[in-house]
């Protein structure tokens, strides 16, 4: 479980999070806004890349904000960014076997998850294929894989589903569907494709300048008026 408790971000003059205070608790969760509302601001806090001036945040109820973003790792949180970071030098295998290079495991089991995971992705028969060769769809999903190696506890995705087609959409959100139970992990998805969040996510966060405009069930945020007002029929949401 993820408790966000009034938390607080400034650029400045500019608050880009006031007193955002939210409880995830689902497998699958969302958070949808227009561009600056400050999602990924909240993104950047809980991954350890952005300090709040104020707020808690805790995990299973183990507090985060004291950690560096190297023990926000070590602890469970994963995190894939809009942008793939996928190596092009390097084979689909050895790109997610690096996210878990550091453990003590035997290599033998390093082996045995990074093939499980890239089976659960669709890329266990292109393991071998370069990342300089993989298409988007392949890049993105061999991001996921990087992501669901070495005991992940939440993992997010910073709009995963950007520039893809809507079949391919589908599968991502059909795969996202399938990480909880297949690594126990919680997964926290920020998409403008609001028909992948409706798909896939239990919970719904609204961000509107920075505060917390709606949450709950995602059928009946997403059918809240003031969320209707503010984002749905714009390329925003």
């Amino acid at each position: 479980m993820l408790e966000i408790e009034d938390v607080t971000v400034r650029f400045g003059g500019v608050v880009a999070l006031s007193a955002v205070s939210v409880r995830f608790d689902k497998p699958v969760n969302g958070i949808i806004g227009p561009n600056g509302a400050g999602k990924t601001t909240l993104m950047n806090v809980l991954s350890g890349f952005v300090r709040p001036a104020s707020g808690r945040v805790s995990g299973d109820g183990e507090a985060l904000l004291p950690l560096a973003p190297h023990r926000r790792a070590h602890w469970g949180l994963r995190r894939s960014f809009q942008k793939e970071e996928i190596a092009d030098d390097l084979t689909v295998f050895e790109n997610v076997l690096v996210q878990i290079d550091h453990s003590r495991s035997p290599a033998r089991s390093k082996t045995a998850e990074v093939e499980a995971m890239l089976a659960l992705v669709g890329m266990a028969d292109r393991a071998g294929k370069i990342g300089a060769a993989l298409s988007g769809f392949e890049r993105r999903l061999t991001d996921v894989a990087k992501c669901l190696v070495g005991r992940p506890r939440l993992v997010m995705f910073d709009e995963p589903a950007g520039g893809m087609s809507v079949d391919e959409s589908r599968q991502l959100g059909a795969l996202i569907r399938q990480i909880h139970g297949a690594t126990g992990a919680q997964v926290l998805v920020i998409d403008h494709d609001v028909e992948l969040i409706r798909t896939i996510c239990e919970d719904t966060l609204v961000l509107d300048f920075g505060r917390r405009i709606a949450f709950g069930p995602t059928a009946e945020v997403l059918d809240d008026p003031r969320v209707k007002a503010a984002y749905l029929g714009t390329e925003e949401v």
